[in-house]
């Protein structure tokens, strides 16, 4: 009898361990989904959240397709908490299965190709159309209704999450003024013709503006127009703004892709960010640009 006890407390032991270990390794999981990198940008919108620059990028895709979509801000903040918990905000090439992307979508389940859910723009699409179908969403914490997306074994795992989807959300829907700043260093990635092309392109699908020189205009709001140098070379670029607000989701949007497309300053209003020192300062009255974000890009070498 003694030797069958102590053989059952012996297994107690290593179910115990086993539970331990088990947890730990969990925790160490969340650990390594959260924002490992230099945190290059800080957002301040009654509330601090800081990010890397790739992390900044997705989040600030996410919260443009949510407004070309017409989804309410409470949509952009379920989006952003679920990319948040489920891949960092960093564009996974895998996970659990054959989960893949911001959202950690599974092609096996209908949700695209491989390639697809690659797609930021792609992902976040998928992503808000199965919310909108989900009943009474809007109603719902924000990780019950990430949750009747994404059907995790951990439904609970959403909600640490919504208050820096909240802080990201009013920032990158321009109900914030000077709210993302980030700091670029180093060479840029993009110069001249190719950044100007690339953040055209980005600006386009994100928002669904119109470049002035293509067609369709005229279904358009806002407008992305290319700036040249006295050589003939592109030097920046002007988006025309509906109003305040729509002009602060443009700049902080581009401050937030500044890093891959050599974004050298943005300004809006009576502000402007610099890639230098990472920050937004006040510029005189004469340069203020009320209703234009202005953009200037690195030249070519």
């Amino acid at each position: 009898m003694r030797a069958r006890a102590v053989l059952a407390g012996f297994v107690v032991l290593v179910l115990i361990a086993l539970i331990g270990i088990v947890l730990g390794m969990r925790q160490v999981g969340e650990r390594l989904r959260l924002p490992l990198a230099s945190r290059a940008c800080t957002v301040q919108a009654d509330g601090e959240v800081s990010l890397n620059a790739h992390q900044m990028a997705n989040a600030a895709t996410i919260a443009a397709i949510g407004v070309q979509r017409g989804m309410p801000e409470r949509a952009v903040v379920v989006a952003l908490a679920t990319a948040y918990q489920e891949s960092g905000l960093r564009n996974l090439a895998g996970g659990d299965r054959d989960s893949v992307g911001l959202f950690q979508q599974r092609p096996s389940q209908g949700w695209g190709t491989p390639a697809e859910i690659r797609d930021p723009r792609y992902a976040a699409n998928r992503f808000y159309a199965a919310l909108k179908k989900v009943r009474g969403w809007e109603d719902m914490r924000v990780t019950d209704a990430a949750q009747k997306v994404q059907r995790s074994a951990f439904p609970e795992a959403y909600e640490k999450w919504a208050g820096d989807s909240e802080v990201l959300t009013r920032a990158l829907l321009g109900e914030a003024t000077g709210a993302v700043a980030c700091t670029v260093g180093g060479d840029p990635a993009m110069r001249g013709a190719a950044a100007a092309a690339a953040l055209t392109q980005g600006l386009t699908l994100d928002w669904g503006l119109a470049d002035s020189g293509a067609a369709g205009q005229a279904k358009a709001l806002d407008v992305v127009d290319s700036r040249v140098n006295r050589d003939g070379g592109l030097t920046g670029l002007t988006v025309t703004a509906a109003d305040e607000r729509a002009g602060w989701r443009y700049a902080h949007w581009l401050v937030s892709h500044a890093s891959d497309h050599g974004v050298k300053t943005v300004r809006f209003g009576g502000l402007e960010w610099t890639a230098r020192n990472g920050t937004w300062k006040r510029v005189a009255d004469r340069e203020r640009t009320d209703g234009q974000v202005v953009v200037e890009i690195h030249d070519d070498v």
